[in-house]
């Protein structure tokens, strides 16, 4: 239901503060039948703005035909106060381009009003005011009407007008304001940008797996190794690797040999050559490698289809995509070897460059790198050793939970790699920490480096959260559906918001649109303090008080600060009392 005011004026009063007003002398009569109201009820915030409608009923047979009113809706708050634009109104006979008001039938009028937010207006009162104007008498210019009692201004209080200091005519008006709503509800500034945002991976592995190898070829169906394709096999740098990686206690070699034969042949026979070629190649490696001390893993893999299809899918002849496609018809090995060597004997690049490189085993050296200890990269950073950036990256997003800590550790990171990643990070850590600010310039270099969905994204969440609207809507074209809720909810659109968000900030949305069991469903599993306070509003709305005072309680125990937030939040009004 409205907030539904009057505006009631004392007949007596009015006889002896009109009589200079001779249009609103005539007026006064029915003063006690002009009401007002605002919607909503209860001031919201919105998209960086205050806005609402003011509605007047001037009854029948009141608005004088040469009487002109003043109505301006005007914020009062802590050191000063913040004024809408004003509506004028007229009789019939008055020649300017204001409303009319006709004074046979009234009317009902609506002032829509907007107010750009100050914080200040969190406990303020939205104060509706009057002046009147008429052709005649002492009110030939706008003079206020204390819309509380129906009274003019005295003739002190007209000096004051006259010749007083703005903050005496400051006070004046307010005396004479009619008081029509208190505070602002500002629960569009509780969603949680930062929550949305999103961090780069940061690539830090605590094992890297590191390969090298080297193909021993064999000729056609040999398994003897020969001097030629043991030196094409480049076996002294091979155990060149082996050996500059021995000593490193972080890193375990895990030698092996894997032994193949050219597809081209009986299947029982390919398997068999692959199995003598591994042994062969594993004689080879545990004597190049006799003093390292490792074992030698050899195993055979028998036709090596795969490496066909790899070898011909990259060379340069003209019908490989022919080739493939008729060898894909063939379930049988043996009518595939036969197909093989009939192609051979056509296109001899099969013959002369594919097959030869089948017919060989790959020796290779893993290395399993140990990457340092979580405990190794903390020293690192307290004693300010110089890490990698993916070191970096990983501490801030696994190793810390302070966010002052996190943030030191990125802007480090920015400074000694100035990559997209970094600076991304630094931009999500910044906002966590309420430094939006810095976070939109943390992101601004990272668009400059790179050019990604978590960049975009985040460029358009920092945007809302520093309440710049307009400049986050350049990003939404290729934002994802959760950035674009978060966008429909800056700008009120709570029912779209609310299908694309989780969580907390679902909640938030569901409550601007005023589905209460919806929000308390979307936190249901939250203890934070946040979600407690947002329970003790949902409570309010609710009018259960009592509830309301134990979720507050329990939000104020978890976080001490939100005490000062429920102080002046108009939704646990009833609460404070």
């Amino acid at each position: 239901m409205k907030n539904f005011m009057k505006l009631v004026l004392a007949t007596a009063v009015v006889a002896m503060t009109f009589s200079s007003c001779n249009c609103f002398k005539k007026m006064s009569g029915k003063q006690d039948q002009v009401t007002w109201a605002v919607t909503p009820e209860v001031l919201t915030l919105n998209n960086g703005i205050v806005a609402a409608d003011l509605h007047v009923t001037f009854p029948a047979k009141y608005f004088q035909p040469d009487a002109m009113v003043k109505v301006t809706p005007v914020m009062v708050v802590e050191g000063g106060e913040i004024a809408g634009k004003p509506q004028y109104f007229q009789g019939s006979k008055v020649e300017e381009n204001y409303t009319v008001i006709d004074k046979k039938n009234g009317g009902n009028q609506t002032i829509h009003f907007e107010l750009p937010y100050d914080e200040r207006m969190d406990n303020g009162t939205l104060q509706v005011r009057a002046e009147i104007k008429c052709k005649k008498g002492k009110c030939h210019e706008f003079t206020p009407v204390n819309l509380n009692d129906g009274s003019m201004p005295t003739k002190a209080e007209r000096k004051i007008l006259a010749e007083g200091s703005e903050a005496e005519k400051t006070a004046i008006y307010q005396k004479f304001g009619l008081n029509i709503a208190q505070g602002v509800n500002t629960l569009q500034k509780d969603i949680k940008y930062s929550d949305m945002m999103e961090t780069m991976p940061h690539q830090f592995k605590k094992v890297t797996t590191v390969v090298y190898d080297t193909d021993l070829r064999y000729e056609i169906g040999s398994s003897r190794v020969i001097k030629k394709h043991q030196k094409a096999a480049n076996l002294d740098a091979f155990k060149e690797d082996v050996d500059s990686k021995l000593n490193n206690d972080r890193i375990t070699n895990t030698i092996l040999v894997k032994g193949y034969a050219s597809p081209d042949g009986p299947e029982k026979f390919n398997d068999e050559l692959s199995s003598d070629r591994s042994e062969s190649s594993k004689k080879v490696v545990a004597k190049l490698l006799k003093d390292a001390g490792l074992d030698v893993d050899a195993a055979s893999y028998g036709e090596d289809w795969d490496g066909f299809k790899e070898l011909v899918e990259r060379s340069n002849i003209q019908d490989k995509e022919l080739i493939l496609q008729v060898l894909s018809l063939y379930n049988s090995a043996t009518q595939r070897e036969q197909e093989i060597k009939n192609m051979a004997s056509v296109y001899t690049e099969l013959k002369d460059e594919i097959l030869p490189e089948l017919r060989r085993s790959k020796i290779i050296n893993s290395s399993d790198i140990q990457g340092k200890t979580d405990a190794e990269i903390l020293a690192a950073i307290k004693n300010g050793e110089e890490l990698s950036k993916e070191e970096y990256l990983y501490a801030a997003e696994e190793l810390v939970e302070d966010k002052a800590e996190r943030v030191a550790i990125l802007e480090t990171a920015t400074k000694k790699y100035n990559e997209a990643d970094a600076w991304n990070n630094l931009g999500v850590a910044y906002a966590a920490a309420g430094q939006n600010e810095d976070a939109a310039k943390a992101f601004d270099k990272a668009a400059k480096l790179d050019s990604n969905a978590e960049i975009n994204n985040n460029l358009l969440l920092v945007n809302l959260a520093n309440g710049n609207t307009e400049e986050a809507k350049k990003y939404a074209m290729s934002a994802d559906a959760e950035s674009k809720a978060a966008l429909a909810a800056a700008e009120g659109d709570y029912a779209a918001a609310a299908k694309n968000m989780s969580g907390y900030n679902e909640a938030i949305v569901l409550v601007m649109n005023n589905n209460l069991s919806g929000a308390k469903k979307a936190i249901a599993n939250d203890k934070s303090a946040e979600a407690d306070y947002l329970r003790a509003v949902i409570a309010a709305k609710e009018g259960d008080t009592k509830t309301a005072q134990v979720e507050l309680s329990s939000a104020i125990s978890k976080n001490p600060e939100l005490a000062k937030k429920a102080a002046k939040d108009v939704n646990l009004k009833a609460v404070q009392k």
